[in-house]
């Protein structure tokens, strides 16, 4: 580490905020090779930290460490060890979990997923990507999986000037791999699976989401069932549905191996059903809706927020006096007052007496940097239907 970039007065206010992004429009001077480490100081030459510098992207330094010390491997791996134990103390029921992640593991733009005997990895930064080999060797030595993938496909990384590939780092890593999630088995797609593979930032709020689970169901935008699987045991009956086929496929097979006959399965848009159920005059008791991020960019938020209020409304009227509605948004950019006043809209528009029983977010496992709105995406109220 050689090079030295000096950020503004407000680039230094945002890092002493807790904030560990700094963007290219903070940058007074200093430049960098891709995904160098590099030392930052302030406008008066005050060192502030170590972090990774991006040439490519708007965040251009993701801070690493406040303090000046030796960024080597030593220092990679004792990160590393400090995220696995803290998964150890959580005591987590599945095979399938989130090993590091990120910035709420303070090695930003690395994430590590555990799938069973299998480890899967993105490195979403050129500082990150820099070190894959490095990051895919330690994870050898501390978790001796059977085989490492880089699962290095999201746009995200377009951003980073890196290509997006996907590949085996080490061992050997078969096209399905077997997880446990409690009593729920299912096969998981590491190579072109969502995200990793799966959604495991949902697990807790699939759990928890099955104490208020009674009844007629209806699973939301369901993909291949992490919900439904961990409801239909508490239900008479529930009806997934889902715009995908593979998705609806996957799922209806998933239910086969797991002995869950009362659950069926629809290929369809959830916009046009939710309104056809309304007009046919269904009810539920307990309703879900986990759909996928409506606002990917901040141009995005109007048309999301009509989304979310569309079938929210929607399930609350489909809904039963005394039942519960599981609603989710992953929508960074619908941040949680928002969201919260989307669905008292909905409810209103519904003529709906709402109470908030549980707000929940993304699984332990994916930490949230509190000086880091960013690391808040994923929102889960459990909301009672009082009349």
């Amino acid at each position: 580490m050689d090079s030295t970039i000096t950020i503004t007065a407000r680039g230094e206010q945002r890092i002493q905020g807790g904030h560990f992004w700094i963007y290219r429009s903070d940058i007074a001077s200093g430049s960098a090779a891709p995904g160098e480490v590099v030392r930052v100081v302030g406008p008066r030459g005050r060192f502030l930290g170590q972090a990774f510098f991006s040439g490519r992207s708007q965040i251009t330094l993701r801070m690493l460490t406040s303090r000046d010390v030796q960024i080597d491997r030593p220092f990679w791996r004792r990160r590393v060890e400090d995220a696995v134990r803290f998964r150890d103390r959580l005591k987590i029921d599945a095979s399938a979990y989130r090993v590091v992640h990120g910035e709420g593991d303070l090695i930003p733009s690395l994430i590590v997923d555990r799938y069973g005997d299998y480890v899967v990895m993105q490195t979403l930064s050129q500082g990150a990507d820099r070190l894959q080999a490095e990051f895919a060797e330690i994870l050898v030595e501390v978790l001796q999986p059977k085989g490492i993938l880089a699962r290095n496909d999201p746009r995200v990384r377009l951003l980073e000037g890196l290509e997006q590939s996907v590949d085996v780092l080490h061992g050997e890593v078969p096209e399905k791999v077997t997880v446990k999630e409690g009593q729920i088995e299912y096969d998981v797609d590491l190579r072109s699976g969502q995200k990793t593979g799966a959604f495991l930032d949902q697990r807790e709020n699939r759990v928890a989401a099955a104490e208020y689970t009674s009844g007629k169901v209806l699973d939301c935008f369901s993909y291949a069932g992490g919900f439904a699987l961990q409801l239909a045991s508490r239900a008479t009956e529930l009806t997934a549905l889902d715009i995908s086929e593979d998705a609806t496929a996957l799922l209806a097979q998933n239910a086969q191996r797991n002995h869950l006959p009362n659950v069926s399965v629809r290929t369809t848009n959830v916009f046009d059903e939710l309104r056809a159920l309304e007009r046919v005059g269904e009810r539920y008791d307990t309703i879900v809706l986990d759909p996928p991020a409506f606002a990917k960019t901040k141009d995005a938020i109007p048309k999301a927020e009509a989304g979310y209020k569309e079938i929210n409304l929607r399930a609350l009227k489909l809904l039963r006096p005394g039942g519960f509605l599981i609603t989710c948004s992953c929508s960074y950019h619908v941040n949680e007052s928002a969201f919260a006043g989307i669905v008292l809209d909905a409810a209103l528009d519904a003529r709906a007496d709402v109470s908030v029983v549980e707000k929940r977010m993304q699984s332990r496992d994916h930490p949230v940097v509190l000086g880091m709105p960013e690391t808040y995406y994923l929102k889960c109220f459990v909301l009672r239907k009082l009349s």
